[in-house]
């Protein structure tokens, strides 16, 4: 067995600190639909060793722990950020901004984050690399944004149906590729991502 996933948490309330929120992102590698940033805030000696990385669960697994999180959280916030809004800002950018506005929606005297990988612009944090594998709450926001993000996708599907956004989640895929290239560019395709720009120049050079 390794290292309990709450390390960090029971580290930083020793030094005084009220509340630990754990904050993470799905969505920052795929062309196409939302970004969805979520904050956690468990109570302080919460440990449930099924709480990990949610790319390391099955989608049953995520889908029972959703609720489960949502039940046992003292706070929790879960944050879209337009695909619009990832093409203006970066997705970096992006991720960073919506992890302040979880901080904000939950912010609470003595507050400290911990993020997955991602230095913030204010707040007492700590940026922990593979945050997601190491802290419980990182891991139970990483599992609220994941699950958020897929049922998204899954409606995505439903009004565009023949570019399997259920299956790849809008992730760069060959089935994806395909798709884009035979019925065109969507209005959740990331236009700012190389694949979608590239078709998005292509289409235009065709058209003049």
């Amino acid at each position: 067995m390794g290292t309990p996933r709450n390390q960090y948490e029971l580290e930083y309330y020793a030094k005084g600190y009220q509340a630990i929120i754990g904050l993470d992102e799905a969505g920052r590698g795929p062309m196409a639909g939302e970004l969805v940033v979520a904050g956690v805030i468990f109570p302080k000696h919460f440990y449930d060793e099924r709480i990990n990385d949610s790319k390391k669960l099955t989608k049953k697994k995520r889908d029972e722990l959703f609720s489960f999180i949502c039940d046992n959280a003292i706070a929790y916030h879960i944050e879209v950020i337009s695909v619009a809004d990832v093409d203006k800002l970066n997705v970096y950018q992006a991720s960073k901004i919506g992890m302040e506005k979880c901080v904000q929606a939950l912010q609470c005297e003595g507050l400290f984050a911990l993020t997955d990988a991602m230095p913030l612009h204010y707040l007492d944090h700590l940026s922990i690399i593979k945050g997601d594998q190491l802290s419980i709450s990182i891991a139970g926001a990483s599992i609220l944004a994941k699950v958020t993000r897929d049922r998204m996708m899954e409606e995505h599907d439903k009004t565009y149906p023949e570019y399997g956004f259920a299956s790849h989640k809008g992730y760069v895929t060959k089935k994806h590729i395909q798709a884009l290239d035979e019925f065109g560019v969507t209005p959740i395709h990331r236009k700012s991502f190389k694949p979608v720009l590239m078709r998005m120049e292509k289409q235009l050079s065709f058209d003049i």
